[in-house]
């Protein structure tokens, strides 16, 4: 493994052969039975085991994020307590998935019944993670499986495979049976036998549209959950007082990551009387951002996850340029980094307005209204999350009814995220949710016992 910064080696991994891939897909279908019927205190204990451990070696763990995949080392340091986090509340999560009762003597034939609903795991899952979040993307696989009782075979991104072992590691200290979790670091062209398999009935994927959707239709039968792509957009209405904080949010989250998230910032839409104000405030805390090496403590912004990425940016960019985009701020390239970018008058249709760029690369434009910026925001495949800069109640609500996305912030960039809620979107965003309860719903059934002679 070598760094997308300098090239440097920063690991080795051993790839497991057919066999031992079998293998573990073996062990995770012989031991879903017992994990199924793990009493609620050993799932949450390993949980909390593992949350524990990961804030010991929290630097350890940062410093191993940046190096396979160059994020700045404060961006590597916030994914690795997030990871307290994600564990932690799965701990919670798995002492508080008590079930529920339902009473049944509501008609005359329900007189003494009642039932008891409770969620089962559906069978081992398969994750497969990509590499932008190396390590928090796996633990939102891993954590939820591991809380509900469902064994996990997880496949991390080729290129970010280190953070996803040192988790195996973690769990294997634990109590939990063996088979509960593999750490399978194969090519994605050998991933096509571990979609299909059939002692997998649960799939898990965070990554690309295509690839995802084309999981999808491979395994119709399966129940499969899709966190894919977004183009995520801002409105800024002319009410908002603030716009030094929105300026600065949107600079730091269209750039956060290199750009590399999917709910990263990437149009903007500003209603008239606010735009030149907020594209000059947004203009200078785009300059302020540190560039460079990512073990440094001062950069924001590292490179690209490798240099093919950085040339597709620069080609997307190049693109809307030709059509007469304006570059206000950056537009160059050095190797596998690309300098935190800002376009205004994009024309309709390019790609860094339709596509997800995932990549520091920021669209501003002006509106005439929020009915305006509300329909700019639909106006796309993806549906992630968005953020609306107001202050008023009304819009904040009319933002959640019409935006057709999984998830509004308002006040704030649509880059907020807090594992006790949903997190997913519509369109082709993907389908299913993640942050820990509403994974635990997906990745289990419900299953009613109806009890018959009760004296209620």
């Amino acid at each position: 493994m070598t760094s997308p910064y300098d090239g440097s080696v920063v690991g080795r991994v051993s790839v497991p052969t057919p066999a031992q891939v079998d293998e573990a897909v073996a062990a995770a279908a012989a031991v879903a039975a017992e994990a199924a019927a793990l009493p609620a205190h050993v799932r949450a204990g390993a949980l909390a085991h593992v949350s524990g451990r990961l804030a010991e070696r929290a630097d350890e763990v940062a410093r191993l994020i940046t190096a396979e995949n160059g994020k700045p080392l404060k961006w590597a340091t916030a994914e690795a307590n997030r990871a307290v986090s994600t564990f932690r509340w799965a701990a919670e999560e798995a002492r508080r998935d008590s079930g529920a009762l339902q009473r049944l003597d509501t008609d005359p034939t329900g007189t003494g019944r009642m039932a008891v609903v409770r969620r089962f795991p559906r069978g081992p899952v398969l994750g497969i993670s990509p590499f932008n979040f190396p390590l928090n993307l796996v633990a939102h696989k891993l954590a939820p499986a591991l809380a509900a009782g469902a064994p996990i075979v997880v496949k991390p991104a080729p290129a970010t495979p280190l953070s996803a072992l040192l988790l195996g590691e973690l769990v294997a200290e634990t109590d939990l049976p063996a088979g509960m979790l593999s750490v399978l670091p194969v090519p994605n062209d050998r991933a096509g036998g571990l979609v299909e398999d059939p002692r997998l009935p649960v799939v898990s994927f965070t990554g690309s549209g295509p690839v995802g959707w084309a999981i999808k239709e491979r395994v119709p039968h399966k129940q499969v959950v899709l966190e894919l792509g977004g183009n995520a957009a801002v409105v800024v209405a002319a009410d908002y007082p603030d716009l030094d904080w929105a300026a600065s949010r949107i600079a730091t989250f269209s750039n956060y990551q290199a750009g590399q998230s999917c709910i990263a910032v990437q149009r903007v839409y500003v209603e008239r009387p606010a735009y030149e104000p907020l594209v000059e405030r947004l203009i200078e805390a785009v300059r302020g951002l540190g560039t460079g090496d990512p073990s440094d403590p001062g950069t924001d912004v590292g490179p690209l996850i490798s240099e093919d990425a950085a040339r597709r940016v620069e080609s997307w960019v190049g693109e809307a340029v030709r059509g007469g985009a304006r570059v206000l701020i950056g537009g160059s390239r050095d190797g596998t980094a690309y300098a935190p970018t800002v376009l205004a008058d994009v024309p309709a249709g390019a790609k860094v307005i339709d596509e997800e760029v995932f990549g520091p690369v920021l669209v501003v434009e002006p509106v005439d209204s929020l009915d305006e910026a509300f329909g700019a925001v639909n106006d796309s495949r993806y549906g992630l999350q968005a953020g609306v800069f107001t202050r008023d109640l009304a819009t904040a609500f009319r933002a959640q009814r019409e935006l057709a996305v999984g998830g509004v912030i308002v006040g704030d960039v649509p880059s907020y995220r807090a594992d006790q809620m949903p997190y997913g979107g519509t369109k082709e965003s993907g389908t299913g949710r993640e942050g820990l309860r509403a994974a635990m719903d997906d990745l289990t059934e419900p299953r009613v016992l109806v009890l018959t002679g009760l004296p209620l």
